[in-house]
């Protein structure tokens, strides 16, 4: 055949443009350890907090958003810090409201004085540096909220090189790497033109750490899909973790309240998706659509369940292809592009427009006629169905050269992996050998999928065969009837 098939999914390139900026897919919110399915009785309050988180705590009280009817308080638990239910709290009931003017989102960036510097900036930059310039201010609002965030969380971005080298071969490590040199070249372009000119509004030394801080403090608590809002940050309500006992995101509301004594405002409403008893701690679900690989990069954990284990493959129409002009107006015409990303779950069917796009970009020979303009706004429909044994075959066979070469990447097969599981291993060793392991069982899925596929070739239903039996040319066993010449 000499169409070419260009398939990239041994180190799949994920773009910046699917990983930032950060509107979210859904809420984006604190990063800690997940809770194991051990660590499930009664926390209870006796356990003492540090007097930093006291001192916010109190901070709180003053600024009049916990009282003592909040049903919940800070409180010590295994993924580090969490709000642990005072009283028995109902499903949906209102545990946390949190006033707009204590928000960390752009419009508290533009009505700073680093406002007018920052107005050009894309939401996340502007709020990372305002994040920074705000945690090096005595005089800040936030100052005893920035006391008891973290220096840094688990997320990969963090990991020494050690730690990487355990995800060799793996799409996190390439991603990984890519959003650490993304983060180091805004950087370097925020302090050429924005912190060494503006050094009054910048006084205190801002380096390349602060600015990761800042990035993960985004990434992982940051909330997303409010009312009005895209990109903020919500002291008290960062604080509540994930669970994967928790199977809904709708949990965050902005409204309209008391804010106060005599002032209303926009509010955070925060309610529990589950009931709870006292002395448990609240849940929400951070996103039910994030994969493994996700989870790791943006909050420092990831799920034993296996639906969370996903690969990214990475379809590409080649510009060399003499068919590429038609290809690609096919595909746009289709919601996609050139380059086209499919994330493939476990326990998931392949995702809609995989197996279309796959025939697309393998199309040529005899089945280049669909091309023509005359199939053009029918031709999607008619590659959701195997097109040719030429064209099924090929696909089957660079699926399945592609998931062969990609597994061969790995330093370690999933039986190896399997058995590492058994040993008590550094937390973030169990990452990484989870997040590979998982990786490499959905490849093996691919795999099985497009062999058992090419299996079948000579049972399916071809365009050629179904265009007879359209025409009733074509018996249902696929006999031929009549005189065919007087057709063609």
């Amino acid at each position: 055949m000499s169409t070419v098939f260009s398939i990239c999914s041994g180190s799949a390139f994920v773009s910046h443009s699917r990983l930032f900026p950060f509107a979210a897919k859904g809420p984006v919110h604190h990063l800690k350890r997940p809770l194991s399915s051990k660590c499930t009785a009664s926390l209870g309050t006796q356990i003492s907090v540090s007097p930093a988180v006291d001192t916010f705590w109190q901070w709180l009280k003053e600024e009049g958003v916990v009282s003592a009817k909040t049903p919940v308080k800070a409180g010590v638990v295994p993924e580090g810090l969490g709000l642990v239910a005072l009283k028995d709290i109902s499903r949906n009931e209102v545990v946390l409201q949190v006033p707009k003017r204590l928000w960390i989102n752009p419009d508290a960036v533009a009505a700073s004085e680093i406002g007018n510097v920052c107005s050009g900036l894309k939401p996340w930059l502007a709020v990372a540096l305002f994040l920074i310039r705000e945690r090096s201010r005595d005089d800040s609002i936030w100052k005893h909220y920035f006391t008891i965030l973290p220096k840094e969380t688990d997320s990969t971005i963090y990991w020494s090189e050690e730690e990487l080298s355990e995800i060799q071969g793996t799409q996190l490590l390439n991603t990984t790497l890519s959003v650490k040199e993304y983060v180091k070249s805004e950087f370097r372009r925020l302090e050429e033109e924005i912190i060494l000119p503006n050094k009054r509004l910048f006084p205190s030394p801002i380096t390349l750490d602060d600015f990761f801080w800042a990035f993960g403090i985004l990434r992982s608590r940051a909330f997303s899909r409010l009312r009005n809002e895209n990109l903020v940050v919500i002291p008290l309500a960062d604080l509540i973790n994930h669970s994967a006992r928790v199977t809904t995101e709708d949990h965050a509301y902005e409204i309209k309240g008391a804010a106060g004594l005599f002032s209303w405002d926009y509010l955070f409403s925060l309610r529990s998706p589950l009931s709870i008893k006292a002395g448990d701690q609240v849940y929400i679900q951070y996103d039910l659509k994030k994969s493994n690989a996700e989870l790791a990069l943006d909050y420092g954990f990831i799920e034993p369940n296996a639906d969370r284990n996903a690969y990214t493959m990475t379809l590409q129409i080649s510009e060399s292809d003499p068919f590429f002009d038609d290809k690609l107006d096919i595909a746009e015409s289709n919601g996609f592009g050139e380059t086209a990303y499919f994330d493939i779950f476990y326990n998931r069917p392949l995702p809609p427009g995989l197996l279309p796009y796959l025939r697309l970009v393998a199309l040529g020979g005899n089945d280049a006629f669909l091309l023509e303009s005359l199939f053009r706004t029918s031709i999607w429909g008619h590659l959701e169905l195997p097109v040719s044994r030429d064209n099924e075959e090929l696909i089957c066979r660079v699926v399945q050269q592609a998931c062969n070469s990609a597994l061969a990447g790995y330093h370690t097969t999933v039986e190896e992996d399997q058995k590492l599981k058994e040993a008590n291993l550094d937390y973030r060793l169990a990452m990484a050998v989870g997040i590979r392991e998982g990786e490499k069982k959905v490849l093996q899925k691919i795999n099985e999928i497009f062999k058992e596929k090419e299996e079948e070739l000579n049972q399916l239903e071809y365009y050629q065969e179904r265009r007879l039996k359209d025409l009733g040319l074509c018996g249902e066993n696929g006999d031929i009837l009549g005189d065919l010449g007087k057709f063609f």
